[in-house]
């Protein structure tokens, strides 16, 4: 049935699972949503109070959100005229005067952003300081208003202040809204309201994450989403998750580690579904029975032979060809995906290409999901997809 992004946002809200993971094109209205969504839980103060809140990014008492608006927050100051070297302004706003202020989480917020960009690049707020006016007055320009970007040389040698690019950008405004998150979820982890270290969060009931993976590669888009979904299922209290994307690869990921483990859980507090855009312009919000969007085992096997073909080969390509055996394998019928496995005269399978298979699908750990390779491991893996093809005729690219 055809509905408004406002009925959408209500379907959502009645739904009242735990969490909503939502697969979109770009362009289909994401973005519109998540400010529905967010009017729909914490309508905008009309009354000009408390602006920075309300309409850029936090709304203290039922939602945190994270979409296209948030990085609003945050502003370039190239100076050009004086030559000066660029610096990323944050305008005033209780979310980072919370987080780095209150909380003093610039270090976690430095160490996510080296994690997801580069370990060399190295963000640094500001300390209180005072500059003079056109009218040669004194100004103080307050602490954590402004960040400057170097790389580090490794020899305490940096360079000098860098502008970053947007994809970075984005990367960093990311960094410092999951540092946010981490913190809040462990105060909110604490069963009894009276022994929190604050209790400006005890109403919050949801957070709206939209897509914040435009700017990733591959490597770093995987182990942003791992760490996402385990932050989601570590949260004990009653906040609700809704997380909308673009990418087939990050709804994947999210909802691989979303299904892993109790399957009660999964039925009950996690759901998936397919925004569309009508011609009459109106929505459909449609539940995903499967876990793709679309054929999404015929995208994977593109990346991965994208991959074999470059060489540029990880431990999460095992990944890749797991998922492809698990959808094909249910699609024909079989009880397991190691039964699609080739097999020698005697008809048994090489029990080392399925270990290899289940070790390298099955990282604890983020970080091991993009160790690079062996040339066995490599030869193993285009061995396996090529005798896949050939066995079950894949005979479709998806680029």
């Amino acid at each position: 049935m055809s509905k408004t992004l406002t009925e959408i946002a209500q379907q959502l809200k009645d739904a009242n699972k735990k969490v909503q993971l939502i697969y979109a094109f770009n362009g289909v209205g994401k973005t519109r949503l998540s400010r529905e969504f967010k009017q729909l839980i914490a309508p905008k103060n009309d009354k000009g109070e408390g602006a920075d809140d309300t309409e850029l990014l936090l709304s203290r008492t039922k939602i945190l959100y994270y979409n296209a608006f948030t990085e609003d927050l945050f502003y370039w100051d190239n100076d050009l005229e004086s030559d000066a070297e660029p610096k990323l302004k944050i305008q005033p706003n209780s979310f980072t005067g919370w987080i780095l202020q209150e909380q003093g989480q610039d270090r976690n917020i430095i160490t996510n952003f080296q994690r997801y960009a580069n370990d060399k690049l190295t963000p640094r707020f500001n300390e209180e300081y005072k500059v003079k006016d056109k009218d040669d007055k004194e100004i103080a320009v307050k602490a954590f208003s402004e960040v400057t970007f170097s790389l580090e040389r490794g020899d305490d040698e940096r360079s000098g202040n860098l502008k970053i690019s947007k994809g970075e950008e984005s990367n960093f405004v990311w960094s410092i809204f999951y540092t946010l998150l981490e913190q809040v979820i462990g105060i909110l982890n604490v069963a009894e309201p009276s022994e929190r270290e604050t209790n400006q969060f005890d109403q919050l009931e949801y957070v709206f994450i939209d897509d914040p993976v435009s700017s990733l590669d591959e490597n770093h888009l995987i182990e942003l989403a791992v760490d996402l979904a385990q932050l989601i299922k570590y949260n004990e209290s009653d906040v609700r998750f809704i997380v909308t994307t673009h990418n087939p690869l990050f709804y994947n990921v999210l909802h691989n580690e979303l299904s892993r483990g109790n399957k009660s859980y999964k039925k009950k507090h996690f759901e998936k579904y397919r925004l569309e855009v009508l011609e009459d312009g109106m929505y459909q919000l449609i539940e995903q029975p499967n876990d793709s969007p679309f054929s999404y085992h015929l995208y994977l096997k593109a990346e991965l032979e994208k991959a074999i073909e470059t060489g540029h080969l990880h431990k999460y390509h095992f990944n890749f060809l797991r998922n492809i055996l698990e959808k094909t394998s249910t699609f024909l019928g079989y009880r397991n995906w190691g039964d699609l496995l080739p097999r020698d005269s005697e008809g048994r399978v090489n029990p080392y290409e399925t270990r290899i298979i289940n070790i390298s699908s099955h990282s604890k750990h983020s970080s091991e999901e993009v160790t690079k390779l062996t040339e066995d491991d490599k030869r193993v893996l285009g061995y396996l997809v090529g005798k896949i093809n050939e066995m079950y005729r894949f005979g479709l690219n998806v680029s």
